[in-house]
Order: C-alpha cells, then structure tokens, then sequence
C-alpha cells in the first residue's frame, strides 16, 4: 500500500501550541482554535490557571481533539516532562491572548508555569497576539518588554484599537482570530526556504526505515526493537532540504512526514521488493531499517501449539537478502548511505561494513540499554573512506539534520567527482 502526504500551503498538518493566558480576551481564542481546526491544523491547547478562570478547558477539549495542557509535570506524559514533549512537538507557539504579565514573565526568562516553561524550552517560533487595557499597554515597562520580545525573534499579531471591555477605547484589543489566522499563516511562509535554498532540489532520495516482521506462524513473528524514529526524523530532514523523498517503511506506529511518498513493508523480503520496485529514479539511498538477518525456514500456515510433551522448540532460520550490500552493487552510480547499530566496537565493525557493502557512507551507533533504539536521543558516528565525524547526543531530529547536512556535502563532492572521471573517459 502507498500513502501519500502532500505539500499543502498554510497551516495543514501544522503542529501549534495554542496559549491562553487570563485575560477577558480569552472567549476570542475558542474562535481561534476552530479556525485552526479548519486550516487542518494539529493544536494543542496550554492554559494558564489565570486562563481557566475566564474559560472551561473543556470547551478546547472539545474544538482542539486533544487534552488541554495545565500542569509543568504531567503524570501522564512520557518521563512526566510534558513541557519538554510539548516543545519539541510544536511547529510553531501562538500565544492569544498574551497578556501583560506573560509578556513581562517571557521578557525576562521565568518560567513558573507550564506556557511560559514550554516557551523556554522550545526551538519553534513563538507568536503573540497581545490584549490589555489600552494603559497597560502604552504604560513603558510595557513597551521595554515588547522591544525586547522582538529582539529574541517572537512575533507580534496586533494589538487592534477599539472599545475595550473595561469601557476604555484605544490601542490593546487582541486582534480579531481571522486577522491571527492570516498573520500566522504570513509568518509560516516567510520562514519557509525559498526554492532556490533547498540544496537537495530535484534529487530524489529513499530512506528504509523500521524493523521488518518475519513470520514463524499465522500469529508469531521475529523483529527487533527499532521504532523507525530516526529514519522517519531523515526523511522529514531530507523533505525539507528540498529532496523528493520515498520512505519503504516496516510497521511502526508514526505519522507518515509531510511531502514523503511512503510505501508498507512487513519482512525482509518485502521491503527488499519494494525498494528495487521504486530504485529506477533514485539518486540517494539511506538504509536505517533494522532489517532481519535470518527469517524462519518454512513459516507455519497454522498456530504452533504448545505441547505437554516438549519444552523446546526448534526453528530453523535461513539468512535474508541483504537489501544494502544488493542495492549499492547492483546500483553503483546510487550514493548508499548504512547505518549499523552495534553493542561493540561500533567503529570496526562499522568501517567493516563500509568497505564489504561498497557504501559511500555510513552511520553508526551504539545500541543496547536506552540507547539507539525506541528512544528520542541518540548520538552518531559517521564514517566514510577517508574520514569520520562524530555527532553529539542530541534529539534525533537534529541528529538527522546534521546527518543531512553532511550526506549532501559528501553526495555533492562525490557527483564532481563523477563528473570529472567521465569527462576524462571521454
């Protein structure tokens, strides 16, 4: 089966925060929430308890799909860290209304509640739709904090000038939600690289990713721990870099990256079946699916029961296809990129690999306990014929791009190569 995740203008498969701060304004962010909804944006709801006084979270419940976020450490999110899960998932945080207060508190760094934590804590852009009574707003401390606010790069959406609801009239209204919606919407694009910044345009890469399953019998199969996070992390990297990108995935439980053609693969076999089906149009290959090395003999077309007889069982395993080492010798105008995962001498083992697969590169790492698989930090070893470069720990969203930054230099130097040798031939 393919799926497909298209390119959409504005805010599709967006990741927002929506921040709600205590403030009467804070009705006008129910209207936002359903217009973010209707861009088919993904929105998460943070509200600060000053928040809740002026509106049920269950009314954002309601419009987001999603839990309202209140509490810094949250029980019930991964290592209890829910700001930190929350700012590494956003694409970008809006905060409306940004009253007085919480402009001063992120003015100054405080973090003293989730919102203001998160904001911390996230490399997403950040933009405020200010709302105040019309002194507040022109009072200096005021605007000191807005310059500085403009100074770390967050954006401002308004304020309007109006009737306020303290019967006042002047500068401090929050701007009305469609007028947030396209001012969002302006500022997603501006920061969208312009084509000719994509160094990867008009390359087309695949990436395997995830563990493959291969049948003992109709119920039971062999696999491994990997989550596909990093190669799904390459794929989003390369996307964005400009690259047409086909992901041959295993089964694992992620969203399929926005701009990524994604095919389904089960074993060893299929995936391999899958890759030489769409290899034809590939400039770069990048295997980080934890492909298995043996696969059950003769699978069972029933259940295996359990006997009372025996205490074993036997199976008898025969070695798989080795997807790499095929596709870089059937292919060699491909530039391969590996990836091996070793509880010991990663480098040897990792160099090894390198010269016996015929790789341009290739990306190491250390498994074992909370390291390489299922989680969300990593750190990489990346070896080449001459060369190596060692990548830090770091999230494996980072981890990729910095993975991709250093492949497309590699890639880039390797087709001048390329280029020089046939114009020799000729």
């Amino acid at each position: 089966m393919v799926e497909y995740a298209t390119i959409m203008a504005e805010l599709t498969h967006k990741n927002i925060i929506l921040g709600i701060t205590g403030g009467i304004a804070a009705y006008k962010a129910a209207v936002l929430a359903r217009l973010l909804k209707a861009e088919n944006a993904n929105v998460r709801v943070c509200m600060t308890d000053s928040a809740i006084t002026f509106i049920n979270p269950l009314t954002f419940q309601a419009l987001s799909g999603n839990p309202v976020h209140n509490t810094l450490l949250d029980p019930h999110a991964e290592a209890a860290m829910g700001h930190i899960e929350l700012a590494r998932w956003a694409d970008s945080v809006l905060i409306a209304p940004a009253t007085a207060n919480t402009l001063a508190k992120l003015a100054t760094g405080q973090a003293d509640n989730l919102l203001t934590t998160l904001c911390l804590a996230t490399c997403a852009p950040i933009i405020l739709a200010p709302a105040m009574n019309q002194a507040m707003w022109n009072n200096s401390f005021t605007q000191k904090n807005i310059k500085r606010l403009q100074q770390y790069g967050m954006q401002l959406i308004g304020p309007d000038s109006g009737n306020q609801a303290c019967g006042d009239h002047g500068l401090g209204r929050m701007s009305e939600p469609e007028t947030i919606i396209n001012g969002l919407k302006k500022y997603l694009q501006q920061q969208t690289p312009a084509p000719q910044q994509h160094p990867l345009a008009n390359i087309n890469i695949m990436i395997t990713a995830g563990p493959t399953r291969e049948a003992i019998d109709p119920v039971r199969y062999i696999t491994n721990r990997s989550s596909g996070k990093m190669g799904y992390a390459i794929a989003r990297s390369a996307q964005k870099l400009g690259a047409s990108v086909t992901l041959i995935s295993g089964t694992v439980a992620l969203d399929c990256p926005q701009g990524v053609t994604r095919y389904w693969a089960e074993s060893a076999n299929d995936m391999y079946q899958q890759v030489k089906a769409h290899i034809a149009p590939i400039q770069i290959f990048i295997a980080t699916a934890a492909v298995a090395d043996y696969a059950p003999q003769t699978p069972a077309t029933r259940k295996i029961k359990k006997t009372a007889e025996t205490d074993t069982l036997t199976l008898t395993l025969q070695k798989n296809v080795d997807i790499l080492a095929s596709i870089s010798h059937e292919n060699p105008h491909v530039f391969t990129v590996g990836f091996a995962a070793e509880t010991e001498n990663v480098e040897h083992y990792a160099r090894e690999k390198l010269n016996n697969k015929k790789l341009n590169m290739i990306a190491a790492n250390q498994v074992g306990h909370k390291q390489g698989f299922d989680v969300d930090e990593n750190t990489l070893l990346v070896i080449w014929e001459n060369g190596k470069k060692s990548l830090p720990i770091t999230t494996k969203t980072q981890l990729a791009e910095q993975l991709m930054q250093l492949i497309n230099q590699h890639y880039q130097k390797d087709q001048i190569v390329r280029t020089r040798s046939n114009h020799e031939t000729n």
